[in-house]
């Protein structure tokens, strides 16, 4: 069994009727070493944005992600193509912190017709880590301050995907004896369409299901 912790980076939204689009896939591979937990091999891929190509400069100003990557990059189908042929075929938990993450990844793969079985066994770390520590009922702990509690020292730079899913991955080893993992379906996550996937000061980014109201019911595109 092997354990993928993955982040994603999207470009920001500021007002109402803007779309959040994946720009960036990152993640790292956990696994066990003559039984001792660690970090076996990283992923990362930038994607190219479809429905608004020309990122804001909220967007570059936020991650660091510039237009030359995204120009760069393949479209989400080919990015999540790669991310899955990485993933490879052993058995695995899929694991991200927050559940912010698997909306826009489901509301983006459903929207663009992307094949979302592969999104199996998918665990919110930080959830997991309210339950490990009894935090009160819907305190959730940021990323941040998860690794300041567990004296866990933050490695690169925030909001790029690597790097967080490398932090998050670091989360996992550290309390992987104290974790129970589910095994779950896609089709068992709720089809959320209007919650916040998270904001940092003046920023935030919203679920991919706004793409739907931008073309008619009868519309080829």
């Amino acid at each position: 069994m092997t354990y993928i912790v993955y982040d994603l980076e999207m470009t920001v939204r500021r007002k109402k009727g803007q779309i959040a689009e994946i720009i960036e896939i990152g993640a790292a591979k956990v696994g066990l070493v003559e039984g001792v937990p660690g970090i076996l091999d990283t992923f990362q891929a930038f994607v190219r944005p479809t429905v608004v190509p020309t990122l804001s400069n909220d967007t570059t100003a936020f991650t660091g992600i510039t237009q030359d990557d995204v120009d760069a990059a393949s479209r989400l189908p080919e990015a999540i193509a790669a991310f899955v042929s990485w993933i490879g075929p052993d058995e695995y938990f899929l694991c991200a912190w927050g559940p912010d993450d698997l909306r826009q990844l489901l509301q983006e793969c459903r929207q663009m017709q992307i094949d979302t079985k592969w999104m199996i066994n998918h665990n919110n770390l930080q959830k997991m880590l309210s339950k490990v520590f009894k935090l009160e009922k819907h305190q959730q702990m940021g990323l941040k301050a998860a690794l300041e509690m567990l004296e866990i020292p933050f490695s690169g730079s925030h909001h790029r995907a690597l790097d967080d899913a490398l932090n998050t991955a670091q989360v996992l080893v550290k309390l992987y004896d104290r974790l129970s993992f589910r095994r779950n379906k896609p089709a068992e996550e709720p089809q959320t369409e209007s919650e916040v996937v998270y904001k940092t000061g003046h920023f935030e980014n919203l679920p991919f299901a706004a793409l739907s109201g931008l073309f008619p019911p009868d519309s080829d595109q």
